[in-house]
């Protein structure tokens, strides 16, 4: 792990770091819109975004959300976003970012994280299955033309 590894709420400062981090996601081009999502994401009550860093390096990002259910009990955090960076990878940035989730999750009352892995990230299930997580394989998604 790197030295002094501490996690702290993304800021707009982070921007630059967030949308390289982004891009080796594969997400380029984010920046024209990415200030503002960090901003929405900042004060919304039920999302957190975070960094890991090591010093002014941000090395990792993970983005939560915590969503109520109205058949269960507890509710439940989603991963949304979970990245490395890939010269930090396997230095246990990321192990440290979900433990934060589970705490925070737990925190919120929460019974069980999820979250979307695409089917060609064959590391990142790695890592998941490494931290406990089993697979859901159903995952369907709508596009909504017209929107941004």
């Amino acid at each position: 792990m790197p030295p002094q590894l501490e996690i702290r709420d993304a800021t707009p400062d982070d921007l630059p770091a967030l949308a390289q981090l982004l891009a080796q996601l594969g997400y380029p081009g984010s920046d024209s819109f990415l200030a503002d999502r960090i901003r929405q994401l900042r004060v919304h009550p039920d999302a957190l975004l975070l960094v890991a860093h090591a010093g002014s390096k941000v090395l990792g990002f993970i983005s939560l959300h915590f969503m109520p259910q109205i058949a269960l009990a507890g509710d439940f955090c989603r991963i949304a976003y979970l990245c490395v960076d890939e010269a930090a990878r396997s230095l246990g940035v990321g192990a440290l970012l979900e433990q934060r989730a589970v705490t925070e999750a737990r925190a919120r009352g929460c019974d069980r994280i999820e979250l979307h892995s695409h089917a060609r990230r064959h590391d990142a299930h790695r890592f998941y299955a490494r931290q406990g997580y089993d697979e859901s394989p159903k995952y369907l998604v709508k596009r909504l033309a017209g929107t941004p």
